[in-house]
């Protein structure tokens, strides 16, 4: 018959054909009705938008090894970080006016070493057991912690017997559903007092490859990016909650990066593989932190005076404006 062992026009002869393109351009998933073809859709133009980045991310290193040293610098990519507006109270370290305030604030005793920083932790009117487990971990992260659980008994009541007994700081747990939401950190006696949104909230046995338990030695602490002067004084009080000259030996580290305004802590301990090579086990736990207010002098929630308060519509307008 004839056509019977025919061939393909242009198979065996001349260039292949160009791969076809799998999606127009002007191709959009939501047109597409049924829920299940969209949703396959929907992941092949995904792979597809995978694979084109990777060939011109190849693309672009073969090129620049052909160039050598003339290649052009690398473009540094657009992140909302390296693109944050400009924050008119962000603090210079060799300003006059913040060195004086520093010297004059509440948390001026704690740098100048004339208190020794104690800590009472505290939960919410009857704790579930995950809010307990909690407290008590994050009573072995801060050296000269104390956990003792409310009974009914109003923070306003609290905070005299916590200056009786020459407590310098006081950490309050809220809980939500069994789960920790939220967390009080007054600054005694005489304040200031931050109030947070806590998520995240991630217990020991929680951690996948976690070290082992904690020692007692003081751990190194590390604050990041609390450039404003919101944030200066936020970084102070997380400061004066540990004790001066950590102990190194004990290679245990807290960590409170900010970033985006979002306050992660982390807890790990350095594992020096060689001279030159040194790992992190985290040991947990682990949580994150939003500032919702800032309060002058110790908790008071009808007279308060509040220095910042988080007002979402009013500050919440553009998500390259930070206030830590």
């Amino acid at each position: 018959a004839a056509g019977g062992s025919g061939t393909v026009p242009g198979e065996g002869s001349g260039p292949p054909a160009p791969e076809r393109v799998l999606f127009p351009p002007t191709f959009s998933v939501s047109e597409i009705k049924n829920k299940q073809r969209r949703h396959f859709m929907f992941l092949r133009w995904k792979q597809q938008q995978r694979k084109e980045k990777l060939a011109l991310k190849k693309k672009r290193r073969k090129e620049r090894e052909a160039l050598g040293d003339k290649a052009p610098p690398k473009a540094i990519p657009k992140t909302i970080e390296n693109q944050r507006v400009y924050d008119e109270t962000t603090v210079d370290p060799n300003d006059e006016e913040v060195a004086f305030d520093e010297a004059t604030d509440e948390f001026a005793p704690y740098f100048n070493r004339q208190t020794v920083p104690k800590i009472l932790i505290t939960t919410s009117d009857r704790p579930r057991g995950r809010t307990v487990r909690f407290c008590e971990q994050l009573a072995t992260v801060i050296p000269n912690s104390h956990v003792y659980y409310r009974r009914g008994l109003a923070l306003k009541r609290i905070i005299p017997q916590c200056i009786a007994r020459d407590f310098t700081d006081l950490i309050v747990i809220n809980e939500d559903r069994k789960i920790p939401n939220g967390l009080v950190l007054s600054h005694l006696p005489d304040g200031p007092t931050a109030h947070f949104r806590m998520s995240s909230v991630r217990l020991r046995k929680e951690i996948k490859r976690k070290g082992k338990e904690p020692t007692e030695h003081v751990p190194e602490v590390i604050l990041n990016n609390f450039t404003t002067r919101l944030g200066h004084s936020i970084g102070r009080m997380f400061a004066a909650l540990f004790p001066h000259d950590p102990q190194f030996i004990g290679r245990q580290v807290a960590t409170f990066h900010n970033q985006r305004d979002y306050i992660f802590f982390r807890f790990h301990r350095y594992i020096f593989k060689s001279e030159k090579k040194v790992g992190i086990q985290e040991l947990g736990p682990r949580f994150t932190l939003k500032l919702r207010s800032l309060q002058k002098g110790t908790f008071d929630s009808k007279f308060g005076e509040y220095e910042w308060i988080h007002k979402r519509r009013e500050m919440d307008t553009s998500r390259r404006k930070f206030h830590l």
